[in-house]
Order: C-alpha cells, then sequence, then structure tokens
C-alpha cells in the first residue's frame, strides 16, 4: 500500500497545526459556530445530533495492521470505545470532545492517517473494490489509480468549492463489487478489442431524492488519459453545475438538464484541452505509486488441512461457505470479517475487536485490511491452511457471524439514533430484522439477499441499490418507512420500484418478513436468488404479499 512521503507528512500537518488553532479560537469563543462550521468540516467534523463526529478517510478502503491499532487507540481514549464503519470505506467516531479533535488528528498523522475532505464540496474519499489484488475475476488492481486520483484531487485549488460535493469509485474486475453505476464518476477497468487495459467511464450517477444511474460517456479510455479526463468532467461539472439549489447541484441533475450529448461534447472539447497540459508527470507518478501496491509474497503450502477441517467442522464450515470468496491464488481465500453479528449495529467495532483484525492481518493477512462499502472488514489474502486459526480467533472476539451477502448483512445509515439530518431511526430496524430472521432459522435457506436501509431521503444507507430497500421517513411526525424492491448495485445496476404506501415503525419487519416469504413460495428452487425471481415475477406477487386483502392498490 501507498506510504506517505515527507511531503504528504508535512502537508498533513501542517492541516492539523491549522486547525488545532481553529478548535481553540472557537472553544474560546473568539469563532462563532457559523464562521466554525466550513473550517471544521474542511477537516472532517461534523455536528451530529448529539455531539461532534470525526469522519476519518481510509483512502479506497485500504488499511495496514498499525493503522487499524492506532483506529482502535483513538477509539477508546477519546470515544466511546467503538467506531463505525461506513458505507464509503471510511470509519466515524462519533462522541469526540471538541478539544480533543486536535489530539486525534494528530494521532491519525503519526500513522499516515487524515480526515481532511471527508466533507465539503470536493471530491471525497476515492473508494474501489474491497476485494482488490486478490479477486480472482480481477483484470487490474484499481488502487494505483485510486491513489493517483487522491494525490490528485486532495487540496486542487480548481475543485475545492464545488457545486456540491464530488464522489468517485473504481473497480478493476468484472464483477463491479465497488457501485461505480451510483458514483458522480465510476471508473471500470477494461481491455478493448486490441488487448490494452483502459477504463469505461460512467457519469452522473447518484442516489439521494432522485436516484440516478450514471451514463457511459467514454467506452474505453486510455490508462495515460485518465487525469486529464477526470479533470475535464470536473472542470465542466464546476462550469454548469446549480449552486441556487443544492437538491439539484449534484452531476447527475446537471448531466439530465444538459443532455448526454452535449455534456459529453463538451467534455471531449475541455480534454482536448488539458490533455497537453499534463506532459507525462502523472505517469511518472503513476510508475512510483504502481511500485507501493506490489503483491504480496504468497507463500506455497499445503491445503488438505483445511480441506479435512471444512468437513470435520459444521460451524466452519457454515462460515466458509459465506464469508470466503475466491482468491486469484488458489490456494488463498479472501476472508470477509462481518461487523453484522445479529442484534449488533451494523458496521461497529469495538477497540478490541479493531486490534483483533490488525493482528490477524499481521500474523495471517500479508499485513493487509480493507474496508468495504457494505460496512465489513476484509483480510484480502489468507492462506487456506490459517483459516481455521482465523475462525476460531474471530468467533473468539465476536466477529465469526457467518451471514456475509445474507439477510441479516444490512447495510444501515445512523438514522435518527446520531444524524441530525435523519427523519427516522435505522440502526433498531436493521438490528430487528437480523435478530427476526435468526430466529426464524430462515436466512441460509434465503440465500443471497442483499437490504439496505436508509434514515432519511438522502440514502446514505444505499436503499435505492438494495434487492430490498427501506427508506425511513417523518410523516407528521410519525416514522414511515417506504419499501423499493429490484435494486441492484453491481454492473447490472437498476433502482429498485416503489412498493406502494410506507409501514409504521412496528409494521416494518413483519412487512419484510411476508415479501421474504413470498419469495420462498415464487422462487424455482433453491438455487433461484431473491433478485433473479423478482426480475423473472416483477413487482406484482410482492405487493401482493405486502398489502393483503388490498388488490392492486396503487402507490400512494
Amino acid at each position: 500500500m501507498y506510504s506517505y512521503s515527507e511531503f504528504d507528512e508535512a502537508f498533513v500537518r501542517t492541516r492539523v497545526a491549522q486547525f488545532t488553532h481553529q478548535v481553540e479560537r472557537r472553544i474560546d469563543g473568539s469563532l462563532t459556530e457559523e464562521e466554525f462550521r466550513p473550517l471544521r468540516l474542511m477537516n472532517g467534523l461534523y455536528l451530529q445530533l448529539h455531539a461532534y463526529m470525526l469522519r476519518v478517510a481510509i483512502p479506497y478502503g485500504t488499511l495496514n495492521p498499525r493503522q487499524m491499532r492506532q483506529l482502535a487507540h483513538i477509539a477508546q481514549t477519546w470515544d466511546k470505545g467503538y467506531g463505525h464503519f461506513t458505507t464509503r470505506q471510511n470509519i466515524q467516531f462519533n462522541w469526540p470532545k471538541l478539544s480533543d479533535v486536535p489530539k486525534m488528528l494528530s494521532a491519525l498523522a503519526d500513522v499516515g492517517m487524515h480526515a481532511i475532505q471527508t466533507s465539503g464540496n470536493c471530491v471525497r474519499n476515492v473508494t474501489a473494490d474491497h476485494f482488490a489484488a486478490a479477486a480472482a475475476d480481477e483484470i487490474e488492481d484499481p488502487r494505483p489509480y485510486a491513489e493517483l486520483l487522491r494525490q490528485w484531487s486532495t487540496d486542487h485549488p480548481e475543485f475545492q468549492f464545488l457545486p456540491r460535493k464530488f464522489k468517485i469509485a473504481i473497480t478493476g474486475a468484472a464483477q463491479d463489487r465497488a457501485v461505480t453505476a451510483a458514483h458522480d464518476i465510476g471508473l471500470r477497468i477494461v481491455k478493448n478489442d486490441a488487448g490494452e487495459t483502459g477504463f469505461q467511464v460512467l457519469v452522473g450517477g447518484g442516489l439521494g431524492r432522485t436516484p440516478m444511474v450514471a451514463m457511459t460517456v467514454r467506452d474505453f479510455l486510455p490508462v495515460e488519459d485518465l487525469l486529464p479526463y477526470v479533470e475535464a468532467v470536473l472542470s465542466v461539472y464546476n462550469t454548469l453545475g446549480r449552486r441556487d439549489n443544492k437538491y439539484k447541484a449534484r452531476i447527475k441533475i446537471t448531466l439530465h438538464e444538459t443532455g448526454k450529448e452535449e455534456i459529453t461534447r463538451m467534455i471531449e472539447a475541455r480534454f482536448a484541452e488539458l490533455r497537453p497540459l499534463f506532459g507525462g508527470n502523472d505517469q511518472a507518478l503513476l510508475a512510483d505509486i504502481r511500485e507501493a501496491f506490489a503483491p504480496p509474497a504468497f507463500r506455497n503450502a499445503p491445503v488438505e488441512a483445511y480441506d479435512a477441517f471444512y468437513k470435520a467442522d459444521p460451524v466452519f464450515r457454515a462460515w466458509a461457505d459465506t464469508n470466503l470468496a475466491k482468491h486469484r491464488n488458489d490456494q488463498y481465500a479472501i476472508v470477509t470479517i462481518s461487523l453484522k453479528a445479529h442484534g449488533q449495529t451494523p458496521g461497529d467495532a469495538t477497540a478490541d475487536q479493531m486490534r483483533v483484525m490488525a493482528d490477524l492481518a499481521e500474523r495471517y493477512g500479508h499485513n493487509e485490511l480493507r474496508v468495504s462499502h457494505e460496512q465489513n472488514v476484509i483480510l484480502p489474502h489468507v492462506h487456506k491452511s490459517d483459516l481455521p486459526a482465523v475462525h476460531a480467533a474471530l468467533m473468539q472476539a465476536g466477529l465469526g457471524t457467518a451471514n456475509v451477502g445474507l439477510i441479516s448483512d444490512i447495510i444501515a445509515c445512523p438514522g435518527m439514533d446520531y444524524c441530525a439530518l435523519a427523519t427516522a431511526r435505522a440502526i433498531p430496524v436493521a438490528q430487528e430484522i437480523a435478530t427476526r430472521f435468526d430466529a426464524l432459522k430462515l436466512e441460509h435457506d434465503v440465500g443471497p439477499l442483499k437490504i439496505k436501509i436508509s434514515g432519511c431521503i438522502n440514502a446514505c444507507g444505499h436503499h435505492h441499490v438494495g434487492h430490498i430497500g427501506i427508506l425511513g421517513l417523518d410523516r407528521a411526525g410519525v416514522e414511515n418507512y417506504q419499501i423499493t424492491l429490484g435494486g441492484d448495485g453491481t454492473e447490472d445496476a437498476v433502482i429498485g420500484e416503489r412498493a406502494g404506501p410506507g409501514f409504521a415503525y412496528d409494521e416494518i419487519v413483519p412487512a419484510i418478513e411476508r415479501i421474504v416469504l413470498a419469495y420462498l413460495d415464487l422462487r424455482e428452487g433453491p438455487e433461484e436468488t431473491f433478485l433473479q425471481a423478482y426480475r423473472r415475477v416483477g413487482l406484482p406477487p410482492f405487493k401482493a404479499a405486502l398489502y393483503p386483502g388490498e388488490g392492486n392498490r396503487d402507490a400512494a
């Protein structure tokens, strides 16, 4: 992974010193909260419902053990002993005291981390496939390109005050695990007919109150043109983007209002102007960055012990069947550590659990950890002979839940438990769904099913692209939960269909149960997943199950 240069170190330390002084001025009253707000947001500090919240960048979701241990130290020293991993591959600390934030930022800087550009109308944390450099279906590791984009966009003078926040995601595999189509720019590494590597460029995706799937503006962009082309997209958006209405300020609205053909023409024209200005310096930097992402020295050892353990231990086998993914090296596996134990807050990990994950990465995982947008943690490189030991350690730490990709592996935003923008609770809904289906002992029979929950229209829980999406709203002071069905965040991305009128808080879990039971009745055998069944039969039979006795009631 990338390590900070002297320039990076000096840059981050300077920002910490600046913000330390700004915090002191806020505490002594020299700055009002209104004056302080843009300064704190530039350093990842939010004012939530009950306290400040610090959002820490984890670029493209990659961590080393030392960094994970430092996050544990920060959680234990200046917060309430835990952190929350987010759908942007970041971590949030929800309870810091303002006076402690400079110390937290200094501790982050000690391990090459920061909170810069985790807020504000700028280019946010560049996210990537959490299986990068390990996945069997990968064309190329996308992280060197993500790091190039991170360095280019950090403190970029032209793009610090965009019309709205701007999110970039990149994947290097056939299967899109980075939800690229729901980003302002999505980059997919592809091969052209000549066998050359480049990018399919998608623009204008996003969720929120106006969900849209991104459109392709370039089927193939040569690798050497990445930075000038991305700069061209941002330059056009910065010029055209709405600043009179924040609800219409995202590039998806700009693309819709301008038209794909015209905005593509403008991007290409600006690209033609910018391309000669780069002069190859970006490619020299990319070559240096690539060296930092050399693959680990995989060991060659027998795997028969794993095979025997898999056959003999049903608990291990259940975990292996759900939480392991195929590695590009047949002797290895990708381990997803579920942060979704039944009844717990999705994405939360205690300081002790973070230390356990760091220890496992150091001992068994070639010193690498990843954070997924699905709010889990990944050990991307584990030799199969080590998997029984890894599983035993995870079980002891409360991290051995065998549910990755199943109904209890729920994405949920903080909702009204933390967020000042939320209009309904999300965490308790996720907890109750998970515990309900655990009690029914149905989730392994149900199979792959992605539930995503948002506590407001901003869709931080990605509900629009959930197989089952849940959106919590306020209806005259009462929580009301809308359901969408058939969403998908992969390479076949689609926005889910709204099923009909919403449900009260005490009705939403029974409603989800009716949907799932309907699926079990409808499916053509256990091999047909929920999404496959939905695409085959459509909304009507699920709507009938949701609203029994109401016929073909239209959506309110």
